[in-house]
């Protein structure tokens, strides 16, 4: 069995076992999983489901998703379409198949456009609620993105390609295959290359100078880039070029930047001298040396890494001031970084070529020390069998995409099954997971509707400003209770679509604006969730269970019902005003409910003695290895350190204390502190 196959069975099979799970249709619960994607990849942010199926005109109109931010500067309207079919083995699409499915979404977009279209169309359901956007949304519209989502395989190959326009505004297509999806659960990539080909596409090669000397680890050049090419770049391919981008949190993408705006209209000619320009990578580049000079022909992966705002200003001016980019140019740093570099190199080269922006959290990315230290502690920490299982499992954090797929995939069957028993498919979490559990309990449920990446770029600017110099909030206890948040969250996604109330479509706004109800009321009674209980039992207690299905139906009330002005549910659930509303609703709770609560304070006493029950045996671990070590290794210690002027009084005596063993053997405090002087000489001379 091949790959590709094997992971649509496992695909497939996942999907399957949601959906059953969850009382939803397998189409639906694929289309779920997969706006998620979008989301995260970049690909199409703040989706919402919105399945229509009809005619007009003689003509088949589809829409599965779609995605519109007003406050988006760029002015993208994402609509998706859906080919789903349950098989064995993977089928393929051609390219008519493809075309066919995409005329359908384009034929719904001429539709929305024609009142007799929407006023035969029933105000509530999902087709009049997004032919009703797109119509009052038109006039804003800069650019359209139609996406083809299929568990088929594209034999089309096609990517990013233009369809033309409806009047002046371009139409872009996009398909996301099984193919696709695979490369980016196995590894967040989204294709197999993006070519930036300078000079048969954009006009012209690009004069660069070697900035490396040779030999270096990197070759690098700069360049300066004519800011018509570079927004027709942006054009075709938006935001996958910003990928590598610390993109949720520094860039602020798709918004223009107003001092750069101004620039190019009032004084283009000065943009050169006043903007500090982009830094970029490939995975590759084609160099050609004409004897007057070097020029980039293309680049492999281009990505921009630091220069988000500087790119889409410029190409928000592609329309607002086109005359002006002529004049319009851009210093250029680009950094040749191939595939299998060490994964930190790129955020590295984002984190300190960024000095526009004062972020806390700049480089908040697969390695930043936060996520290092949630995959360590996914590793070891060991989760209570609870009441219904026999055997103690682990919570698997995924930092970086593909990590879970390839610890499983690279393990003998026999392995395998071990691996699946210690770290069970249902617990497996991402960061996106996480960023969606942490700001549910943080009470900001409209932040968590607005989409996978927004989110997470909220919740990385929270993190990073609460880590501090070492991050000590973020300890065991509290790895412990996030994933008490996880067990909450989850199960309120299997519950919630089982109620008599529920309406398809809204599940993931009902969930999260539940759990931050059912908080909001604990707090409201000066109490909080028991979430080490959670952590004990690995499920939700029955009490609060309830309560929380109970907080589930009014959230639906309030998401179902917008305020006035508010014609479009998805819409209404990302609005602060939402939340608002059902922060002040009364819910009807169980008496018995305040018995699953907990007072804060003895919430935090119980992470004061986890702390100090932790270092007790951290401590008692220090005093063996100190002990094993030896009174002769520690004599050695003590004269090295003496000897090379390193050591104050007090670490002197410390180590003196060591090697009085076996007579008298050092406390646990002075053991820790004997090891971490050792290895603070270490960097000095290795002690053997």
């Amino acid at each position: 069995m091949d790959e590709l196959t094997e992971f649509h069975r496992e695909f497939i099979a996942d999907i399957q076992g949601g959906a059953d799970a969850e009382g939803m249709i397998t189409a639906d619960a694929f289309m779920e999983k997969v706006i998620d994607i979008l989301d995260e990849a970049g690909e199409a942010s703040s989706l919402a489901q919105g399945y229509f199926s009809g005619e007009f005109s003689g003509k088949k109109v589809q829409v599965d998703a779609y995605g519109w931010d007003p406050g988006d500067d760029e002015g993208v309207l994402s609509l998706v379409i859906c080919d789903f079919v349950l098989s064995e083995e993977p089928q393929s699409i051609d390219a008519a198949g493809i075309k066919r499915q995409l005329r359908r979404l384009a034929d719904f977009v001429i539709a929305a456009n024609k009142r007799d279209f929407r006023e035969r169309l029933e105000q509530t359901s999902n087709g009049f609620v997004v032919a009703d956007l797109v119509a009052r949304a038109w006039k804003h519209v800069s650019k359209i993105k139609l996406i083809l989502v299929t568990n088929r395989i594209n034999k089309a190959r096609t990517d990013a390609q233009p369809i033309g326009s409806f009047g002046d505004i371009p139409v872009t297509s996009n398909v996301w295959d099984l193919s696709r999806l695979q490369r980016f659960v196995s590894s967040g990539q989204t294709r197999e290359d993006l070519v930036i080909d300078f000079a048969e596409d954009f006009g012209e090669p690009i004069p660069v100078l070697k900035a490396s000397f040779e030999g270096a680890p990197l070759d690098s050049y700069l360049a300066v880039v004519p800011g018509d090419q570079l927004a027709a770049i942006y054009d075709k391919w938006g935001a996958r070029l910003l990928e590598a981008n610390v993109r949720t949190f520094l860039q602020a993408r798709g918004k223009v930047n107003h001092g750069i705006r101004d620039t190019i209209r009032n004084e283009p000619e000065m943009f050169f001298s006043y903007n500090n320009g982009l830094s970029a990578t490939a995975d590759s580049v084609e160099i050609a040396d004409l004897g007057e000079g070097l020029l980039l022909m293309s680049a492999a992966n281009f990505q921009i890494v630091n220069g988000g705002q500087t790119t889409a200003s410029i190409h928000a001016a592609r329309k607002s001031a086109p005359d002006r980019l002529k004049d319009v140019f851009v210093q250029m740093k680009l950094t040749v970084v191939p595939p299998g570099s060490p994964e930190e190199i790129v955020p590295s080269i984002s984190k300190f070529a960024n000095s526009q922006n004062k972020v806390n959290a700049a480089d908040f990315f697969a390695n930043h020390p936060f996520h290092i230290r949630m995959q360590e502690f996914s590793r070891r920490v060991l989760s209570p069998a609870g009441d219904s299982s026999y055997r103690e499992t682990k919570w698997f954090y995924e930092r970086a995409r593909g990590q879970y797929a390839d610890e499983r995939s690279r393990r003998t069957p026999s392995e395998r099954k071990k691996f699946e028993a210690e770290f069970p498919k249902d617990q497996f979490f991402t960061k996106v997971d996480l960023a969606k559990f942490e700001n549910s309990y943080r009470c900001k449920p409209h932040v968590v509707s607005l989409g996978a990446e927004k989110n997470f770029a909220d919740f990385a600017r929270l993190i990073g400003a609460e880590w501090g110099k070492d991050g000590e909030t973020f300890d065991e206890v509290w790895f412990r209770r996030l994933v008490a948040k996880a067990i909450i969250f989850r199960n309120l996604e299997r519950l919630v679509p089982a109620q008599p109330w529920y309406v398809k479509g809204y599940r993931a706004n009902i969930v999260t604006y539940a759990f931050a109800k059912v908080v909001h009321d604990a707090e409201q009674l000066k109490r909080v969730v028991d979430l080490d209980q959670v952590w004990r039992l690995q499920r939700v207690p029955v009490l609060l269970e309830r309560a929380f299905i109970s907080a589930a139906e009014v959230a639906n009330e309030v998401i179902a019902n917008p305020h006035a002005g508010m014609r479009n549910i998805s819409e209404w659930a990302k609005k602060q005003g939402c939340w608002a509303e059902l922060a002040k609703r009364k819910v009807w709770y169980e008496p018995e409910f305040a018995d699953t609560l907990i007072d804060p304070e003895e919430a935090r006493a119980n992470k004061r003695e986890e702390r100090k029950e932790r270092q007790a045996r951290s401590g008692v671990a220090a005093q063996r290895e100190v002990v094993l070590q030896g009174a002769e290794y520690w004599r050695q210690v003590l004269a090295f350190g003496e000897s090379i002027g390193k050591l104050d009084a007090r670490e002197s005596g410390i180590l003196k204390a060591c090697t009085f063993m076996p007579t008298r053997i050092p406390t646990e405090r002075q053991s820790q502190a004997a090891l971490a002087i050792v290895e603070k000489l270490e960097q000095f001379y290795p002690v053997e």
